[in-house]
């Protein structure tokens, strides 16, 4: 596995961490064995990453430990015999992570069928992720073949992607798009943030649906997707997510964020149709709603 480095002074090690999301451990544990290099060179945990390094990792080092299958039920919106489009829980951690080894949409999916992409061992089937708080449709591999070519839909952006958010405040412009490039927090590893530099373009197309007292509620469309693209760029206009419980300074309920990816849109790419999914939102953002 080949790693281009696309940030600026971080350890070798947390760099690793952060971008592959596995436990720092493991990652020193790889290096002192050099089953990590940087540049085609042996290195140490301690090492300063800069941007244009290339990390190389020896086949299968980062292998973590088995994923099991879990009877957990699934709201399948739509299944043939390449791909599943899933209304995911609020709540439910897409894959298995370190410190995360169960309950999440793998083990479920690992449950309910055998037929799922191998292209990353900790996480088959999986193309894209939501946030574990982030409710709503997500797209799931059958096979190899069609995981590579969902991958290239997203990544020449040819995936329609629209979340429905609830904004703290009045936002009093009516749609527009927020252009601010989004990088790794420097003071919280775990964070995203607002950066002028080792940052990536982030671009997010907004309207307005409706405003309340102390409310605004949004369509949000994906022009690129960065981690916590819509909770970064809400908070940077000054209207963060209603009970985001990372991106504002205020208590959150345990349902988190009231973020739901509402419309998912693509060309299916072995059929060639047209496939849109939509997904109501879930009860305690919808009863919300209601109550305001």
């Amino acid at each position: 596995m080949k790693l281009k480095v696309e940030e600026n002074n971080i350890r070798l090690d947390k760099y690793l961490a952060c971008v592959l999301k596995t436990s720092r451990s493991l990652i020193q544990k790889n290096i002192v064995n050099e089953n990590i290099l940087v540049n085609n060179e042996k290195s140490k945990s301690k090492y300063i990453v800069n941007i244009g390094d290339v990390i190389y990792i020896k086949e299968d080092s980062l292998k973590e430990e088995e994923v099991l299958p879990e009877d957990i039920s699934l709201d399948i919106i739509y299944e043939d015999e390449y791909l599943i489009v899933i209304n995911k829980a609020s709540g439910m951690v897409v894959h298995p992570a370190s410190n995360i080894k169960s309950g999440t949409l793998v083990n479920a999916l690992m449950h309910y069928t055998s037929e799922l992409s191998d292209l990353y061992s900790y996480r088959p089937g999986i193309v894209h992720r939501l946030d574990k708080d982030t409710s709503g449709l997500i797209v799931v591999a059958k096979t190899n073949e069609i995981h590579e070519k969902l991958n290239s839909l997203f990544k020449e952006r040819k995936v329609k992607r629209v979340y429905t958010a609830l904004l703290v405040g009045n936002l009093d412009i009516d749609s527009g798009v927020i252009d601010a490039p989004i990088g790794r927090d420097k003071f919280n590893r775990t964070k995203m943030a607002i950066l002028d530099e080792n940052s990536k373009e982030a671009q997010t197309k907004f309207k307005v649906i409706k405003r309340y007292k102390d409310y605004t509620l949004v369509n949000f469309e994906l022009i690129t997707g960065r981690t916590h693209q819509i909770r970064v760029h809400a908070k940077y206009i000054g209207h963060p997510i209603y009970n985001d419980p990372v991106y504002t300074n205020k208590n959150s309920t345990s349902f988190g964020q009231f973020l739901h990816s509402s419309i998912l849109e693509f060309v299916h790419p072995i059929k060639k149709e047209k496939l849109v999914f939509e997904a109501e939102l879930p009860k305690e953002f919808s009863d919300f709603i209601d109550e305001l």
